[in-house]
């Protein structure tokens, strides 16, 4: 079969979709990834593996319906082009218009998958209500053309079927996140000074939501006590109304190391002793599983997604969302015991192996599109 997968950020077809790409090859599919703004070591890397690739219209962000309805139909285009037996998109923009454009161009079978309920879901007052209620439009408009959904989490299928997004009828798949390539994210042994100067590693996009803010005030707090404990920020600044501003980013740096983003994270969390992720919600956090894999206890908060990687006291803490002063005690937690450190790494790697190995994931995926 002619396999399209369809998302809206050029990177992640290899980054985060490679293991699932790679398995409907060795299922004996042709496969075409497909993105807007396709770079060519992007390009590049798709081949190599025997994946073919096309550009699609498609912004990441915004919504203007006029340019979005000119990118709907040069998508419809685009997947005639292709001729596909199967699609499957990925965040908001390629399921809500990849999927229709799907529909109009003839695809026999669409799937949609949900990473997590995003910007416009979370938060409050009249501009969230009214972003939440047009992405939830839109939303039900692309899911009303799949054969079947697959979410990351109960939590947001739960969110969709509650606020009818998504029909009663309308078939979903619970996947256990994009699941973790446990030989590429291998175990690493901590550092050696980890016990004297333990090093707290956040990896994220400079958002609000991923929950920087909070990183770093707690950051502050820590040092305040143990002058010793190294605070690490890696990932780039981003656009939009919730990025954080290279302004405010600033003063940070009296305290925290802030690097900028990196093309490989294992180093990085190789060189950490926890890995801290205060998001306010996600699908399931991947640098999360990555830090697991390569054994590391973590910390990160209750919401949605996030709660899904922590076995509480196990493998990790959680923390109410947006708690500087609650981030800050469960750190130092790990501070004072540090024995806590090797033993909660292990555990994190035992879960990952468990629950969020990839292999297991995509064989789910597959099997539930009838593609094995």
């Amino acid at each position: 079969m002619r396999i399209l997968v369809l998302g809206s950020y050029a990177p992640s077809l290899v980054n985060f979709r490679g293991p699932l790409l790679r398995a409907m090859l060795a299922a004996g599919h042709t496969v075409i990834a497909a993105a807007p703004d396709l770079d060519a070591d992007t390009v590049r890397t798709l081949h190599d593996m025997g994946v073919e690739t096309a550009q699609v219209p498609l912004s990441r962000k915004g919504l203007n319906p006029a340019r979005d309805i000119a990118a709907l139909a040069a998508l419809v285009k685009t997947i005639r082009g292709i001729a596909p037996d199967v699609m499957l998109s990925y965040t908001i923009k390629p399921v809500v218009y990849g999927s229709i454009a799907a529909r109009l161009a003839g695809v026999p079978r669409i799937y949609a998958m949900v990473e997590g309920l995003g910007y416009a879901f979370n938060g409050k007052g009249f501009k969230r209500t009214v972003l939440a209620v047009i992405a939830g439009t839109l939303y039900a408009a692309g899911m009303s053309v799949c054969r079947s959904v697959f979410f990351l989490n109960e939590d947001n299928r739960n969110f969709f079927r509650k606020y009818r997004i998504i029909s009663g009828s309308r078939r979903t798949c619970l996947v256990n996140g994009t699941g973790i390539d446990l030989d590429h994210y291998a175990p690493a042994p901590l550092p050696q000074d980890h016990a004297q100067a333990p090093v707290l590693l956040c990896i994220a996009r400079l958002l609000r939501e991923k929950g920087v803010r909070e990183f770093a005030e707690a950051a502050r707090l820590v040092k305040q006590q143990y002058p010793a404990a190294v605070f690490r920020l890696v990932g780039p600044f981003d656009r939009g109304v919730d990025c954080v501003s290279e302004d405010e980013v600033a003063p940070w740096r009296a305290w925290m190391d802030i690097p900028g983003p990196s093309s490989d994270v294992r180093p990085d969390i190789a060189g950490c002793s926890v890995y801290v992720l205060p998001s306010y919600h996600e699908g399931v956090p991947r640098t999360t599983l990555e830090a697991m894999s390569m054994q590391r206890a973590v910390v990160t908060t209750d919401a949605v997604g996030c709660r899904e990687t922590v076995r509480e006291g196990r493998n990790g803490y959680m923390v109410p969302v947006g708690d500087a002063k609650a981030l800050a005690e469960a750190m130092m937690r790990f501070i004072r015991q540090p024995e806590r450190i090797a033993a909660m790494g292990l555990e994190s790697r035992r879960y990952a192996e468990e629950r969020f190995d990839v292999h297991k994931v995509n064989e789910a995926v597959l099997r539930e599109m009838d593609l094995l």
